[in-house]
Formats: structure tokens, C-alpha cells, sequence
């Protein structure tokens, strides 16, 4: 398939060229081109895609004036240059999504052949010239050779991992897991830290053993979103029958929006370094909250599928299929959920403590602030490596390119993860983050009483938070109570709506972070409304009297992005296919 390049420029444009491939790598398509798809007037550097070991092997350029505004170009909120580049490298390598003949495609990862996760067929699809890996190595085997190919051993930040992997997450869960474990060329992806199976993680990767599986889930969860959106959106005009589905679609963006906010500032929060250190609340709340709410984002998303004639048979239903069937082994299913929920229910007591009377005053912490380099981590290790090892400064520039001392992918030493580890205080399960996300919550709802008369939309946001605070309020009590226990139904059941209310602030943190003046849709209060608005539903808590209706300016939102050729995530990333 071959796309018309954009006009070079006048003045020579430099070129990145991505590391030669390795012998597993599979090459793009052949003579494969493409262009981004950026706004009027504005383009993108040259990026050339990995070839042979002979420096042979086509190229594909994306055109524009200078390499700094490729990662200004690339998502609403930009990401370092390195990163940008990363995920360039990883899109080409996958291919068009939409081409049957490539192996990377959304119907042949669908496809029953690729399902098993095996390395039986791991093999087969290698033979087949899908992942050119060698019978056995798997799925790890198969991540590690695209990875390796498009440099992403040079990100470090584990939220910056996630986002450059992005382009593989989106299109297959089992695989795009297997990336997010994988450290870098050379590392075994197999080692594994002690603990329990539902914690334990490869000793070199960069993302915390808890976020493996939910930064995988959301990430593909929006590969299936897109799918459903594309048809609504496509063929809504020509058949108004499906237009009732809008609002359900709306609806499962803002709770992806949601679960991404959670996880994303879950991979930012600095976490205590050595051995048996917590996970953090965040992480946490991340691993049980995510699954449980996707769980109902995808059971929606089926049925429109299924109205829509999307079937398993079709590109979204095959999606799907594979998407479920992949749960157990990325974790994220409701056996690894329940593992999450049992660790929180035995922190119940500490969670419960006294907090502030005053709402949370300042700046929003860095870690919600999405479009900022994360905080650094306060040793070396996977923590340190993750938060200092991105090789940019607060500003999103380039630095020398050297990784800092002390953290060769090779030589790096986990956190670990101990099943006894969720300790309260500190950076353990409680601690800081309560009173932070508390703290959130106490802010939304002092906004109801000095909102400007016309900002409908935030009176509301504000009213339901002071809602969703009442309900945190009246769950302390109970919680105090409920360690001696925590199997018991009545514990599993406050630890549900404490980290529904915990998702909440999570929200109302990176919406208020990302108000800043410049208009961005995250900023905005429509999809925070409608985000609060069904947790309130799962908590069964009553609105607070009449509200405008945010359905329809985020599925308004959602629809253009799928024609614009942009992501459904909290970047709002633009896709090269």
C-alpha cells in the first residue's frame, strides 16, 4: 500500500534513523508508506524505519521541518522526542493495521491461529514470517524483537514506556503485556521477582508488577473502542438506528478516560525503592478498580458490536474475542482483580484514618499533571530508572542521550514486590496518597460553591463531588472495623466503593491538571461529569438534582477523533494508519 508523501520541505530535513533490525524483527510491508495525519499547515519529521543489517530495507518518511515538533505534533499533550520517535518506530514495524496480508494486523492477531498465546503458536506465526522468532520464544520472544527494533530500551519512565508501546497495546492484549514486560536487549524477559504469581514481574522491567496488566488492558480495551466507534460513527447517518448507541459509547470513553487517568498517575507516583516495599495505593486501586470497570466497559461494547453486525467473525467482534480470551494471562481478569481487592480489604483500618478538614490547596501534584516529565525517584533500581532514565528535561527537550549512572538496562534491580508489602504509610498502601486523593475529592466539591453562574458544567462536577465526599465520609467508620475480616463479604464490598471514590479523585485530579487554559478536551468537564457520573451509578448514589447531559459533547469528541484519525486515549494521540 503506498500513500502519497507530504511536500518535503525547502531546507534539508535530518532523518532518524531507527537501530538495524535484528534477526527476529519482522520488516514493514514491503514497499509500505505512510503519512501522519497532523493538522493544516503542520507536519512531522523524516523518521526511516528499520532495515537490514546491510542498511537496506525501504524507508518510510514522514516529512517536516525540524525533529522538535514531531513530539509537539504527535498528541495533545506531547511526550519527549525520544518517545515520540519510539512509537513512530513501533507503528511502522506493525504495519497497517487494516491489510489481511499483514501478520500484524487486526484480523490476523484476531484470528483463532493467534489466540493461544502459546509458544506452539508463537512458532507457527514466526514460520509464517509474522515475528521471524524462533519456535519457543513465545510471545516474550516476539515483543522483545519489535521492541528491540524500534529502540524502546532508550525509554526508562514507566508512564513513558506505556505510551510508546502504545501502537502494540492497542491492537493485541497478550502481546502488548509481553511488551510492557520486557527490559531491554539483552535481558532475559523470564526472570522474575519472588512473590505471588498476581505480583511478581520480570526483574527488568521499568513498569510496577501491579500496572502490567491494567496499562495493557486500557490500552486494548480503546483498540476495541475505536472499532465500535468507527461503524456508529461511519454509518450512523445512513442508518439512524444506530445512533441509540452513541450514548453508550460516550459513556465507555469517559470510563476508559477514567481508568487511563488512574493508571497512568499510578505509573507516574514515585515508589519507595528495596525490597518489599508497597505497590502504593494508586497501584493498588489500579490493579482491582481497572478490571472491574472495563469488565463492564467491554460487555458494552460487545453488545454494540453485535447490534451493529460486528460479530466474532467481523474485525471489532474478532477483536473482542481475543481480547477476553486474553484476560487470565495478562492478570486482568477477575481472579487478578480479586487478589487486588483482598490486599486492599486488609489495609481497610489504615485507610480509614482521620484526614484534613480543608480541600487540597496548591497545584495539583506533578503526578496528575499528564503532560509533565514524572518526578524523580529517590534511588536507583527499576524506580529510579523509571522516573530519571527518559533522557529529557521538565521543558520535554533532549538531553546528552546517556543513560544515568548506574542504570544499563542490563544491571538493573527491582523494587520487589512482597505479598506482605502493602503496608500503610509512606509509599505502601495508605499514606500520602490517601490524604491526597482525599484531598482531591474535598477540592471538586468546594468548586459547587464558588463556580461561576454560567459554568453549568462545573456546578455539576462540583455538586458530585460533594456527593461522592459524603459517601467517603460515611464509609470510615465501617472501615475501621473491617481488617478483622477482610474475606468476609462486607470488607470486599467498602473496598469496592472506597476505590470507586479513589477512581473518582483520580479524575478530578488530571481534569483539573489539565485545565490550563489551552482548551484541551481533558481539561474540559464533560467527560469528568460523565466519568462521576457512572461511578456514582456502581455506588448506587443518588445525582444531585438536574445536570446538562455530557453524553453528547463526548461522544461529539469521540466521533471526530475516529475520523481525524486520533487515539481514544488521554493523549489524544494521532495514528499514522
Amino acid at each position: 500500500m503506498a500513500v502519497t508523501q507530504p511536500a518535503a520541505p525547502s531546507a534539508p530535513v535530518p532523518a532518524v534513523t531507527v537501530p538495524p533490525a535484528r534477526r527476529a524483527a519482522p520488516a514493514p510491508p514491503s514497499g509500505a508508506a505512510f503519512t501522519a495525519r497532523p493538522p493544516a499547515a503542520a507536519s512531522v519529521p523524516s523518521v526511516s524505519s528499520a532495515g537490514e543489517e546491510s542498511g537496506g530495507g525501504g524507508a518510510v518518511r514522514v516529512a517536516g521541518p525540524v525533529p522538535g515538533a514531531l513530539a509537539h505534533r504527535y498528541a495533545a499533550l506531547p511526550p519527549p522526542l525520544r518517545v515520540a520517535l519510539a512509537a513512530l518506530r513501533l507503528e511502522v514495524l506493525l504495519g497497517d493495521p487494516r491489510d489481511a496480508a499483514n501478520p500484524y494486523s487486526l484480523p490476523a492477531l484476531a484470528a483463532p491461529a493467534a489466540s493461544a498465546g502459546s509458544a506452539a503458536s508463537a512458532g507457527a506465526a514466526g514460520a509464517a514470517g509474522a515475528a521471524g522468532a524462533e519456535a519457543g520464544a513465545g510471545w516474550s520472544g516476539r515483543a522483545g524483537a519489535l521492541l528491540t527494533a524500534a529502540g524502546l530500551g532508550q525509554v526508562r519512565a514507566a508512564d513513558q514506556r506505556v505510551r510508546a508501546l502504545r501502537p502494540l497495546l492497542r491492537r493485541d492484549l497478550a502481546l502488548g503485556r509481553a511488551a510492557v514486560a520486557w527490559g531491554g536487549p539483552g535481558v532475559p524477559p523470564a526472570g522474575r521477582v519472588r512473590g505471588r504469581a498476581g505480583v511478581s514481574s520480570p526483574v527488568s522491567s521499568p513498569v510496577p508488577a501491579a500496572l502490567l496488566g491494567p496499562a495493557a488492558l486500557v490500552a486494548a480495551a480503546g483498540g476495541v473502542l475505536r472499532q465500535a466507534a468507527l461503524v456508529v460513527a461511519g454509518r450512523g447517518s445512513g442508518e439512524p438506528a444506530l445512533r441509540q448507541w452513541q450514548p453508550v459509547l460516550a459513556a465507555a470513553f469517559a470510563d476508559l478516560l477514567a481508568c487511563e487517568s488512574l493508571t497512568c498517575v499510578a505509573l507516574r507516583r514515585p515508589a519507595a525503592p528495596g525490597p518489599g516495599a508497597g505497590v502504593g495505593l494508586l497501584g493498588a486501586v489500579a490493579g482491582y478498580v481497572v478490571p472491574t470497570v472495563l469488565a463492564d466497559v467491554l460487555a458494552q461494547l460487545g453488545l454494540v458490536l453485535a447490534e451493529c453486525g460486528q460479530g466474532p467473525a467481523g474485525t471489532g467482534g474478532g477483536m473482542l474475542a481475543k481480547l477476553t480470551g486474553d484476560l487470565p494471562l495478562a492478570g486482568v481478569d477477575a481472579a487478578g482483580a480479586a487478589y487486588w481487592q483482598a490486599c486492599l480489604a486488609g489495609a481497610l483500618p489504615a485507610l480509614a484514618g482521620e484526614e484534613p478538614r480543608t480541600a487540597h490547596r496548591g497545584p495539583v501534584p506533578a503526578f496528575f499533571r499528564l503532560a509533565d516529565p514524572p518526578a524523580p525517584a529517590p534511588a536507583v533500581g527499576v524506580a529510579a530508572a523509571g522516573e530519571q532514565g527518559d533522557g529529557h528535561t521538565p521543558g520535554g527537550h533532549e538531553t546528552d542521550g546517556h543513560e544515568p549512572d548506574g542504570l544499563e538496562p542490563g544491571g538493573l534491580e527491582p523494587g520487589g514486590l512482597e505479598p506482605g508489602g502493602l503496608e500503610p504509610g509512606g509509599d505502601g498502601v495508605g499514606g500520602d496518597d490517601r490524604v491526597v486523593l482525599s484531598g482531591l475529592l474535598r477540592a471538586g466539591a468546594a468548586r459547587m460553591d464558588g463556580a461561576d453562574g454560567g459554568d453549568t458544567g462545573g456546578a455539576a462536577l462540583g455538586a458530585l463531588a460533594r456527593r461522592l465526599l459524603t459517601e467517603q465520609r460515611a464509609l470510615r467508620r465501617p472501615c475501621r472495623t473491617a481488617g478483622a475480616d477482610p474475606g468476609a463479604v462486607a470488607a470486599r464490598a467498602l473496598v469496592d466503593r472506597q476505590a470507586l471514590l479513589w477512581l473518582a479523585a483520580a479524575v478530578l485530579g488530571v481534569r483539573e491538571a489539565a485545565d490550563d487554559g489551552r482548551g484541551l478536551f481533558l481539561g474540559g468537564t464533560h467527560w469528568a461529569l460523565l466519568a462521576l457520573t457512572g461511578i456514582a451509578g456502581r455506588l448506587g448514589v443518588p445525582l444531585p438534582g438536574p445536570a446538562p447531559d455530557p453524553r453528547a459533547p463526548v461522544w461529539a469528541e469521540l466521533a471526530g477523533r475516529v475520523r481525524r484519525g486520533v487515539d481514544c486515549d488521554v493523549y489524544a494521540t494521532r495514528l499514522l494508519w
